[in-house]
């Protein structure tokens, strides 16, 4: 159902005046990522001593919220995200913002289905172009079905955004009741770490298993960074790509021309993705480029969709794995981390894409506390969630090799956990998993 949009057609306002639509109880959305407002989050802020209980939605916050940083007692705003930033983490972990667990191509079905009417939306887009579009940029995501639902809705115009081709990535004047105008800087970047020893040797085993004609899913982090990388040293052509998130890496991997998308069903010849972030030099290769194309995360992110392109590789991280093959990709304990993304949804798209693969990449130690630990583990931290299943999981890649878990029974996937565990672990993992019977005594 179109929303109504109260006879108005995106009328100017200031940043104040958007703020002071705003009431107690009310559900404001920010969106995600490069569209989090920030002149309207920094006017709502002024406004906290008269407002109560105001629900802020939110993810992957890329700055500071003004209205959370206004607020250290929580006793005006509650701020909640479908996805964790290092921002979001850090605030969850002083009890100031709130995890919504999610597969996050779901999330506009979400809105559609069972989360009621937002009371106020607000977007960073571009500002409208010849059309009457507010551009989106690079944060497609599940904008419109918000706007579709939400009882006002503003956008926060940014001359600093990439303009991005898509597919329904913008929002029509139409659709908007009010426009104010946002800063006009340069959209916050995300650090592009240089990978370690770990990662370069992961990614090589990873590289090994990728032919021509694949069609690329490529998570945030070193790890998948790596492999990109290593691809374009090693001049493999003709990979089609399908990603979830931009990195950088990817786009130099674009840059270098070594990246065409020939062989995909679904939009060949393009980079499509539902949202990117990264280096400005990203920013700047997005903008107006009609070789990427930002869609609506439920068609980027969905199994059914993910499966049409064949031989679909997706590559993503986590934090710990059990001997039975179970991955805990977003939280440690209790404690949250980042979130389940798309990780589980490519996981699963990429088995039933034909010939497809999926790869669940980490190092094979950590440090804690002065403590070199295990990353696998008989049992997964008390509290950790689990991610990816055993029943989904394909390939476990560490630093000290590759295994295909799928179709092997419980004690031959301890065996196979275990050899990829740092060899100082290897005997404490033997025995724990023989006292435990995952591996019986006369297993061969």
């Amino acid at each position: 159902m179109k929303r109504a949009t109260h006879g108005r057609l995106a009328r100017q306002i200031t940043a104040a005046e958007a703020a002071a639509l705003v009431k107690s109880g009310d559900w404001v959305e920010y969106g995600a990522i490069l569209t989090q407002p920030d002149a309207f989050d920094r006017a709502l802020a002024v406004r906290k001593a008269e407002l109560r209980d105001v629900k802020i939605r939110s993810c992957l916050s890329m700055r500071p919220r003004a209205v959370v940083e206004a607020d250290p007692k929580r006793e005006h705003f509650n701020f909640y995200s479908w996805h964790f930033g290092a921002y979001d983490r850090k605030r969850h972990d002083g009890g100031l913002c709130h995890y919504i667990p999610c597969n996050l191509g779901e999330i506009p079905d979400y809105y559609r289905r069972f989360i009621d009417p937002p009371d106020v939306a607000v977007f960073k887009t571009c500002a409208a172009d010849a059309d009457g579009f507010f551009n989106l940029s690079a944060s497609n995501l599940w904008h419109r079905a918000i706007a579709s639902r939400a009882k006002i809705v503003v956008v926060e115009v940014s001359a600093g955004l990439p303009y991005v081709h898509g597919v329904e990535n913008g929002l029509h004047m139409s659709e908007v009741d009010y426009v104010i105008e946002g800063d006009p800087g340069e959209p916050p970047a995300l650090p592009n770490p240089p990978p370690c020893a770990a990662d370069r040797a992961v990614a090589t085993l990873i590289a090994a298993e990728i032919g021509a004609g694949a069609c690329l899913q490529v998570g945030i982090g070193a790890m998948p960074n790596a492999v990109c990388s290593l691809l374009l040293e090693s001049r493999v052509r003709d990979l089609g790509v399908h990603t979830e998130m931009m990195t950088d890496g990817l786009n130099d991997l674009y840059q270098g021309g070594f990246i065409t998308g020939v062989a995909k069903t679904l939009d060949p010849g393009r980079i499509v993705f539902s949202f990117a972030v990264g280096s400005q030099a990203l920013y700047r290769a997005l903008h107006r480029n009609a070789d990427f194309q930002c869609c609506p995360v439920e068609y980027t992110n969905l199994p059914q969709t993910i499966m049409q392109n064949e031989y679909v590789v997706a590559i993503n991280n986590t934090t710990q794995m059990d001997l039975q093959g179970q991955a805990s990709s977003e939280s440690s304990g209790h404690r949250h981390i980042s979130g389940t993304g798309g990780q589980l949804q490519f996981v699963r798209g990429a088995y039933a894409s034909r010939g497809g693969k999926s790869f669940i990449c980490m190092s094979s130690t950590y440090e804690r506390h002065g403590q070199r630990q295990s990353r696998i583990v008989l049992n997964l931290a008390s509290g950790s969630v689990v991610t990816t299943p055993r029943t989904d999981m394909m390939y476990a890649v560490t630093e000290y090799g590759i295994v295909n878990l799928k179709g092997k029974s419980v004690p031959e996937r301890a065996a196979a956990m275990i050899s990829l565990a740092h060899p100082d672990f290897r005997e404490a993992l033997a025995r724990a998993a023989h006292e435990h019977r995952l591996i019986p005594r006369r297993f061969h």
